[in-house]
């Protein structure tokens, strides 16, 4: 129950300071629009080059639909880093002081662009080779693969806030990312595991909407209504999470670094995310 409440409580400062910017939301929802208009790109080449066989009997990926796939797969890797070093960008402007916006987000964002793009790359070429490595591992192998991942993912967290706030770059981020993590518990994974508990939460009740309206509302129509809202409702949940997510992890990253509470935050609460191995 404490981890559930702190991360209850860090959900809560972390919406204080989102409500100042609610334009900054808009962020999440443009890098979704971006990558589903990637994917549907990516789709109608394939299907137009002959990369996706949909004939009956010989349905399957060709040879250029996976080349357009990894295309896909840097592309929308890099779309989703970008906008999240916006809102990283936006966040750190907010808790220092300042009065972000879209364009001022993007305009960070795009100054640290090379930077960002590097570790897209970096992150999309391990993303891809882990897949790869999956498909081919028999199914033991595959639970030590998981794990791997889970390192990779624990090491990595930290990446876009340093690119962002201090200016490393791809490899040194990575690099310090892993540092800051190997000098703490890596706790900051428990309170980000709980932002994701909070989205499965609050997606519930719209979910539950939407399947009482298509239940009550007859014929196709209310399949359609109750649709479109519950898809509305867990869209909704998913940028706002997302967002409130970047805002913890901006002033945790800060913490980690400097040991500076920014944007409200309890010294506190932070201490007890991302407690130092000594005080063990």
């Amino acid at each position: 129950m404490g981890r559930l409440s702190n991360t209850w409580h860090l959900t809560k400062v972390s919406w204080s300071l989102l409500k100042k910017d609610r334009e900054l939301l808009w962020l999440p929802v443009i890098s979704g629009l971006v990558i589903v208009a990637l994917l549907l790109v990516f789709l109608v080449a394939s299907l137009t080059t002959g990369g996706i066989e949909v004939d009956e009997g010989s349905e399957g990926f060709g040879g250029i639909a996976i080349v357009l796939g990894v295309v896909f797969t840097f592309a929308a890797t890099g779309t989703g880093v970008f906008f999240e070093g916006a809102l990283v960008a936006g966040a750190y402007d907010r808790m220092t002081g300042g009065d972000p916006t879209v364009r001022s987000a993007i305009g960070k964002a795009t100054a640290r662009l090379p930077s960002l793009l590097g570790w897209a790359i970096v992150s999309a070429t391990v993303g891809m080779l882990l897949r790869a490595l999956e498909e081919r591992l028999p199914w033991l192998a595959r639970i030590l693969l998981w794990f791997v991942e889970a390192a990779w993912a624990i090491a990595t967290y930290l990446v876009v806030p340093a690119i962002m706030i201090d200016d490393y770059r791809p490899i040194a981020s990575i690099k310090h990312s892993a540092s800051l993590v190997r000098k703490t518990w890596g706790e900051n994974i428990i309170s980000s595991a709980g932002f994701g508990l909070l989205g499965i939460l609050l997606m519930l009740p719209a979910i539950l909407i939407g399947v009482v309206i298509a239940a009550i509302v007859p014929g196709f129509i209310g399949i359609v209504i109750g649709g479109a809202i519950g898809i509305a409702g867990v869209v909704a949940v998913l940028v706002v999470v997302s967002a409130l997510s970047i805002y913890f992890k901006t002033a945790l990253y800060v913490y980690a670094t400097d040991g500076s509470v920014l944007g409200g935050f309890d010294g506190d609460q932070m201490r007890n995310t991302f407690r130092a191995k000594h005080r063990r």
